[in-house]
């Protein structure tokens, strides 16, 4: 926001870059970014690129209690995890597909200790 306004104020783009410690080009894209989103509103931060997540925050916090009811709840022949078997389940439970190799991520990212999930 502050290259915008030096840029209001009459200063090159070569000046704002050196006053900021940036490139010239960062601040080439900078004002076309405020010219083209209506001035401040356009330098906003926004929505990070890529692929929303197919699971919601609510999902996400119901994890532990499905690993606790063991895997014989989910009708599997004994209470051993694998992440195919957490698979099928979220896809029973949740709606959502996802390779077995993607719920390891997944579980490691949110709850790193979910192999220690036992019933109680």
């Amino acid at each position: 926001m502050k290259a915008w306004q030096l840029h209001q104020l009459g200063w090159s783009q070569r000046q704002i870059a050196a006053e900021l410690g940036v490139t010239q080009g960062a601040v080439c894209q900078w004002i076309k970014r405020a010219r083209e989103g209506g001035g401040e509103k356009g330098l906003l931060k926004r929505p990070a690129p890529g692929r929303q997540r197919s699971l919601t925050d609510e999902q996400i916090s119901q994890i532990p209690d499905l690993l606790t009811q063991g895997a014989m709840a989910f009708g599997f022949a004994d209470d051993q995890w694998t992440t195919a078997r957490i698979a099928m389940v979220f896809k029973q439970v949740f709606g959502v597909a996802h390779h077995p190799s993607h719920i390891s991520r997944i579980l490691s990212k949110y709850y790193p200790d979910w192999r220690n999930y036992r019933e109680p």
